[in-house]
């Protein structure tokens, strides 16, 4: 049967709810939601939109540890996403002990309980753990550029262009997941002369620092990126589109 897990919400408010969305939607959602409910604040100049973007990508990588890393969801399972919250000097707060998480799929409810109880245990520990992104070429070309795709485990989830100048590296990335985000020009030092060793040590810092943006943004330079290789070495396999919210 399929199972759902309710962790009780209390009557705080604000609240933001994704609704019923696919798995592999729900970033984009949530971001979307806590947007729409601000966008009054935002005009009004009482909280940023670089803070909203911040909170969401923040709550994003949360249920990604939830969803993905411990209950397994594919793209395809339905779940939906409750959680109040405060504005206080212009900084967005979750509260996390009011999450509530449902998720449709064949899976014991016991298990769903047990992920939500120990990834909210320990939110900042959760927040302060690097994601370790590991890399794979694809190509140089020569003007100097070195292309690589970026993975969490077996799975692509983003691309990276790196270009040596002057004993550092400029870095320029796109990665879905755990929270969409974008790193459009960062320079670290070169380490022994070696960019892979240089890219492999520095991309998950990197892309952490970077702007949170949704989905559609990344596949756009992820598509530009495929692109782009396409025309110097033909057809590459490459990183699987999230599922469209129905």
């Amino acid at each position: 049967m399929f199972s759902r897990k309710y962790i009780d919400l209390g009557e705080q408010v604000p609240q933001l709810s994704s609704g019923l969305v696919i798995a592999g939607a729900y970033a984009d959602k949530i971001r979307r939601t806590l947007f729409a409910q601000l966008k009054d604040s935002i005009r009004k100049g009482e909280i940023t939109a670089q803070e909203v973007a911040r909170a969401a990508g923040e709550l994003n990588r949360i249920l990604y540890h939830i969803l993905v890393e411990e209950l397994k969801t594919d793209k395809g399972d339905v779940v939906r996403v409750r959680i109040s919250y405060d504005v206080e000097d212009g900084k967005i707060k979750w509260d996390y002990d009011s999450l509530r998480l449902e998720v449709f799929r064949r899976v014991p409810e016991e298990e769903v309980g047990k992920a939500v109880r120990e990834i909210t245990a320990k939110i900042e520990e959760v927040l302060k753990r690097v994601v370790q992104y590991t890399i794979e070429k694809v190509l140089s070309t020569k003007l100097g550029d070195h292309i690589y795709w970026l993975k969490l485990g077996e799975k692509k989830v983003g691309a990276t262009i790196v270009t040596p100048i002057n004993g550092e590296v400029l870095i320029r990335a796109a990665v879905l997941d755990p929270s969409p985000m974008i790193v459009e020009r960062t320079r670290v030092p070169l380490i022994d002369q070696d960019i892979d060793k240089t890219l492999q040590e520095n991309i998950s810092e990197v892309i952490r620092a970077g702007r949170h943006v949704e989905s559609g943004e990344v596949m756009e330079i992820i598509r530009s990126i495929e692109a782009f290789i396409k025309a110097i070495k033909g057809e590459v396999e490459g990183i699987e589109k999230p599922y469209e919210e129905e």
